[in-house]
């Protein structure tokens, strides 16, 4: 299980090996996303908060890349943030999301990404539920979700 700690080691010291790369040019991405899905995983942009019904849904199933449909999450790690954005409290698989600090040194705010892709997917925080005690408040327009 996945720590704030961890988190913010992977950050400094460098993620874990993908299990596969997709790299495709911006033509191609633009091809393939709608605005706001290449807004927000192409260009880091974050879509209006409570804006997607994803975030009071709870239905079992899994969540995956919108870009290149990488599993991100599992509905059991879902939970209600009153954030307004879709929570999760541990990624599929360690691998599959990417770390990076984001903003001034002083907000320590981790920015997450597809590490298969790179795309943007939103943050990490350190303020979610036992037992991990993390929140990735992720863009709802960045996920799909696929059956359980």
């Amino acid at each position: 299980m996945l720590t704030w700690s961890a988190v913010l080691n992977l950050a400094r010291n460098g993620n874990p090996v993908p299990a596969r790369k997709v790299v495709k040019t911006e033509a191609e991405w633009r091809a393939q996303l709608s605005d706001a899905q290449y807004y927000v995983t192409r260009q880091a942009g974050t879509e209006r908060a409570f804006s997607s019904e994803m975030c009071s849904r709870f239905e079992p199933g899994r969540y995956s890349c919108v870009c290149c449909g990488t599993l991100l999450f599992d509905s059991n790690s879902k939970f209600e943030s009153h954030t307004g954005w879709p929570s999760f409290t541990q990624p599929a698989e360690p691998e599959v999301i990417a770390y990076h600090f984001d903003g001034p040194s002083f907000l320590r705010r981790v920015e997450t990404t597809c590490n298969t892709c790179d795309a943007h997917l939103g943050h990490v925080f350190p303020d979610g539920p036992a037992p991990s005690g993390l929140r990735y408040c992720m863009n709802a327009v960045a996920l799909q979700k696929i059956a359980g």
